[in-house]
């Protein structure tokens, strides 16, 4: 988006200092700044002040700073988030007339960023669609992927996250969507909002944001997300394998690498095809995409078509192969009970003559002890061997990331290899050891 530096100042009633500049979107990393945009200096863990120059010498055109000057040109503002949540909502409203009602709130404990790639896939079949970069779900993320959209955008795609009570309320008054997407309602962030019953509260939010005339997309087979229904204005669209279902999954098989074959039958037709992602769970996803086609009137088989080639965000059951041959299902981004629980089901489902499952700790559960061996528990159902981590809770003696890929260096080409865990067991690194 293009803005110049007196349309900042005047957005986040900030004081422009040096000359006015012409702009070309935000950055909060002065790793990836790209000539010419804002830098947002972000005082957390560290202050990023600290790479106010740096940014500069990649090119920024103009920062915001709570006082400290560097030179060249700069808006002063008292907090330089709560600014980056001003100049959203400005860059969102300066978009309205040719975004046309198609801007989509997704939110869930599960699935939310599967989601959110294929209706980008979905309606990038027919649109302009601007979406979060990976899990730029936050108050940072959220308004920069609104500012970063290009001048022609036609449908902004934003993934909404939670990590407690009002941060989705926050983020609908910036992003204003017409349509919600509510995915699953589980286990997950549950000691920050007391228990699962506070996860649907907070969840909740985004449909209670939207107005008479927006759709809330609501997966009926989720019974504390159908439940939102009561809780909008909005009209209410369902989707999954409930007969009541707006939008219903009729036929789904999987192949020999958990892969789906999907039909799904809607007010707006049929549509049928081949996921490229595994895992039941992911079909499930691409279900809630069609409904959103749907909504917005697109068509569904051409639509389909787009989720077939529809590429997700990394680190989300990406298949991958182990230089023994081994395939690994990637799967390290995250973890929560739900989300794991779908991903043994799909290592189950996926032809191999030995599977196995690397898992390390699932964080912020209000009963984790519980969690963890339940999964324990489900894996041993299902013929799953189990290795752990970093973490004892799963019952098993807990393993270094080196020595769990040593351990698995000796596996068969044909054995499959499932490795998930929450952000703080960081076993994308294991997957890197594994492959390179």
């Amino acid at each position: 988006m293009r803005l110049m530096a007196a349309d900042v100042a005047k957005a986040t009633n900030g004081i422009l200092v040096g000359q006015n500049a012409h702009l070309s979107g935000v950055s909060f990393d002065s790793r990836s700044v790209r000539p010419g945009q804002l830098f947002v200096p972000i005082v957390a863990e560290r202050d990023g002040h600290d790479f106010v120059l740096a940014a500069l010498a990649a090119g920024a055109g103009a920062y915001l700073t709570t006082g400290k000057t560097f030179g060249r040109t700069s808006i002063t503002v008292p907090d330089t988030l709560a600014a980056l949540l001003q100049l959203g909502a400005w860059g969102r409203n300066k978009l309205d007339a040719q975004l046309a009602n198609r801007v989509i709130g997704i939110t869930g404990s599960v699935g939310k960023t599967s989601t959110k790639d294929f209706i980008a896939a979905a309606l990038g079949s027919v649109l302009r669609v601007t979406a979060n970069e990976r899990s730029f779900n936050n108050d940072q993320g959220l308004p920069v992927t609104i500012l970063n959209a290009g001048d022609d955008v036609q449908a902004l795609v934003l993934e909404m996250g939670m990590r407690g009570f009002d941060e989705i309320s926050r983020l609908c008054t910036v992003a204003r969507p017409n349509i919600g997407v509510v995915t699953r309602v589980a286990p997950a962030h549950t000691e920050r909002v007391g228990g699962i019953d506070g996860v649907a509260r907070a969840k909740s939010e985004l449909v209670q944001a939207l107005d008479a005339s927006g759709f809330a997309v609501l997966n009926a087979d989720d019974e504390r997300v159908a439940a939102m229904q009561s809780l909008t204005e909005a009209t209410v669209i369902s989707y999954g394998v409930a007969p009541s279902a707006t939008v219903r999954m009729t036929h789904c098989v999987l192949d020999e690498r958990a892969c789906a074959s999907i039909t799904v039958e809607s007010p707006w037709g049929k549509a049928s095809w081949k996921m490229n992602v595994p895992g039941e769970h992911m079909a499930h996803n691409a279900v809630g995409a069609i409904a959103v086609a749907g909504v917005l009137g697109l068509d569904l088989q051409r639509a389909a078509v787009a989720i077939e080639a529809a590429v997700l965000s990394e680190m989300r059951m990406q298949h991958k192969v182990a230089r023994n041959g081994a395939l690994i299902i990637d799967d390290s981004y995250n973890a929560n009970p739900a989300s794991l629980a779908a991903a043994l089901h799909a290592l189950s489902a996926t032809k191999a003559s030995r599977r196995i499952a690397v898992l390390g700790i699932m964080a912020e559960l209000s009963e984790p002890e519980q969690d963890h061996l339940q999964i324990s528990r489900l894996a041993e159902q299902l013929g799953i061997e189990l290795i752990a981590v970093g973490t004892d809770m799963y019952g098993v003696q807990s393993r270094t990331r080196e020595e769990a890929a040593a351990a698995l260096s000796a596996v068969e080409n044909s054995a499959a290899i499932l490795i998930k865990g929450s952000r703080v067991a960081q076993l994308e690194k294991l997957v890197s050891l594994l492959i390179n």
